[in-house]
């Protein structure tokens, strides 16, 4: 029988965020399906026209989600449902690459008319690069412990056997914005830091 020892360790590394994503969008009412698609795309029109304005280029504006939906009034008396009205949605993920704009593309988007603000997101887009180091560092780790265990069980640490890497974990602030009426300056938006971990299990032979 094979000697072995098996080691699980983690590491970590600290990042900022460098971007940031909002998703954002229109709905809209009428008592028509043309009205309220007429009117939809207006208003969504001066948002996508105020984002560009602001700098945030078309590769960033991406639509997520286009609806129309009817409204109805459900009889009492048990008769089949009326349709009242129709509603629309059309909502579109917004990509920042220059954080110091944030606050104010908020401000934008709710003066414009967007009435759906389902979060903001931040992003390092440097993630998985940034985390190499700390995939290193699990790996010194383990293999710290592992020559520790060997030791106190006199032996020493041979060839590795095996290797899995453990889920990523991206930890880190991400704060949710309720939509309201725009203030007269910027909202105030904080990034902060976010921390990339990595961990492994490893398996080496005991010699």
């Amino acid at each position: 029988m094979t000697r072995s020892v098996t080691v699980s360790a983690s590491a970590s590394v600290q990042a900022k965020p460098d971007a940031a994503r909002i998703q954002s969008g229109v709905v809209t009412e009428a008592t028509t399906a043309t009205a309220a698609l007429a009117a939809n795309t207006k208003a969504m029109t001066n948002v996508i026209d105020g984002l560009k304005s602001l700098g945030v280029e078309a590769k960033d504006i991406q639509t997520t989600n286009f609806n129309v939906n009817p409204r109805y009034n459900h009889n009492r008396d048990g008769g089949p449902p009326e349709i009242t009205g129709y509603q629309v949605t059309n909502e579109v993920s917004v990509m920042i690459r220059d954080l110091a704009g944030v606050g104010d593309i908020l401000d934008k988007l709710i003066s414009l008319g967007a009435n759906q603000m389902r979060g903001l997101q931040f992003l390092v887009t440097q993630a998985e690069t940034l985390k190499d180091q700390a995939r290193t560092e699990a790996m010194a780790n383990a293999r710290r412990r592992a020559e520790l265990f060997a030791n106190a069980a006199a032996a020493e640490v041979g060839e590795v056997i095996a290797i899995r890497e453990g889920a990523d974990n991206i930890d880190g602030p991400r704060p949710m914005f309720e939509a309201t009426r725009a203030a007269a300056q910027s909202a105030p938006i904080e990034s902060g830091e976010q921390s990339l971990s990595a961990s492994v299990t490893v398996t080496w032979a005991l010699d």
